[in-house]
């Protein structure tokens, strides 16, 4: 099939890949994009996959806090401009505060009522689109609870406080001191969010990621040449050092690179264990495409007709 200059872009800006690499790597796949960038990773030319790096939506992310719980949400906007507003900032703030009462559902947080007045979360949205003449919505939300301990969170670049483009809560569960306890937490969610682990423990990382990882180095072992013997404990032992690098608690500490996230916790224990329940990441935009326009090549297409 034919490969247009538009997919060659996109496995471009993925991958980082030469555009001549990137155009065999989909014809070797047909034109799929995700089976290109598997493909390069096969051969080296890619370190890694990720589709955050193109897509994007404006807005904020918002977190609210309560007793044993806090939550996040995400509410959209069409440009930055609006973003950097007060009264916007103020309407995701209140709509924070106003999903603490709910179960952290898009329908109930819509249904709550906005802090300060009679008007429900939909009916403030509904409004503010009409006061500053954007588009808005509130995209998803997060709940987090622990009982006993706390929910720790930390906003990245935050433009107000507990408002900004990547927000992350972590249930940190502990009978122990719950200041320290708190201080604590708040260290690992910073840590979430410079090392973006994939989950808690080995054994809740999806399988799916798992199998595809193996399958990549399986490939690229058996460029080696080695025999098939030799391959299969390479191959175990890249799986072990995927797993450190995306399970939390097996990652180097970002505060203490001398301990892991596991040996932290074991040592700021004092008689009360302390325990990761979860975590929660919203990085703002991720998993939305944000249509871009290519301006050399529109004065180009004109210039031709």
């Amino acid at each position: 099939m034919a490969i247009s200059a538009a997919q060659v872009k996109e496995l471009r800006d993925q991958t980082g890949a030469g555009m001549m690499d990137c155009k065999a790597a989909l014809t070797e796949t047909n034109g799929d994009i995700e089976a290109a960038i598997d493909w390069l990773r096969t051969k080296g030319l890619s370190k890694a996959a990720k589709k955050a790096d193109r897509v994007a939506a404006e807005g904020l992310i918002g977190v609210a806090t309560g007793d044993g719980k806090a939550v996040m949400v995400e509410v959209n906007s069409e440009t930055d401009f609006v973003a950097r507003n007060a009264d916007f900032q103020a309407l995701v703030a209140g709509i924070a505060e106003a999903a603490l009462s709910t179960d952290g559902s898009i329908a109930a947080i819509n249904a709550a009522k906005m802090p300060s007045g009679d008007k429900t979360v939909e009916e403030a949205i509904s409004n503010a689109i009409a006061t500053i003449g954007e588009n808005m919505t509130l995209r998803r939300a997060a709940e987090v609870a622990v009982s006993p301990g706390v929910v720790a969170s930390y906003v990245h670049n935050a433009v107000a406080p507990n408002l900004g483009k990547i927000g992350v809560l972590v249930g940190v569960q502990s009978s122990g001191d719950a200041e320290k306890v708190s201080a604590l937490g708040r260290q690992v969610a910073m840590h979430v969010a410079a090392a973006a682990p994939l989950a808690v423990r080995e054994d809740e990382v999806d399988p799916a990621v798992v199998e595809r990882e193996r399958a990549i180095f399986i490939e690229q072992a058996r460029e080696s040449g080695k025999p098939d013997s030799i391959i299969e404990k390479m191959v175990e032992g890249r799986i072990r050092k995927f797993h450190q690098e995306v399970v939390l608690l097996s990652q180097a500490f970002v505060v203490d690179t001398e301990k892991t996230v596991a040996e932290a916790l074991k040592a700021a224990e004092d008689g009360a264990t302390i325990e990761v329940t979860e975590f929660v990441v919203f990085r703002l935009g991720e998993g939305v495409e944000k249509q871009e326009s290519d301006f050399a090549a529109e004065v180009a297409a004109a210039a031709g007709s």
